[in-house]
């Protein structure tokens, strides 16, 4: 009976392994896209960021020369 039982076991434990083994690829796959979708993101804040700095200091630089324009007329 064990003769008989055990090439079907091991062709199950085949076909199990082949399953595992493609979806340990496909979540490999499906996380190395969203590492490349996160590191995007974060280049695309950082951009941002540089972006809303660089406003930020031209709005003070005319906040600045205001308050100077106005320090000079009194």
């Amino acid at each position: 009976m064990a003769a008989i039982q055990a090439p079907v076991i091991m062709m199950s434990q085949n076909r199990q392994q082949v399953k595992d083994r493609l979806q340990a690829d496909n979540d490999y796959r499906v996380n190395l896209k969203a590492e490349l979708e996160i590191r995007h993101l974060h280049a695309k804040l950082d951009l941002l960021l540089t972006h809303q700095w660089q406003r930020l200091l031209e709005i003070q630089q005319v906040q600045t020369d205001l308050l100077e324009e106005i320090g000079s007329r009194q």
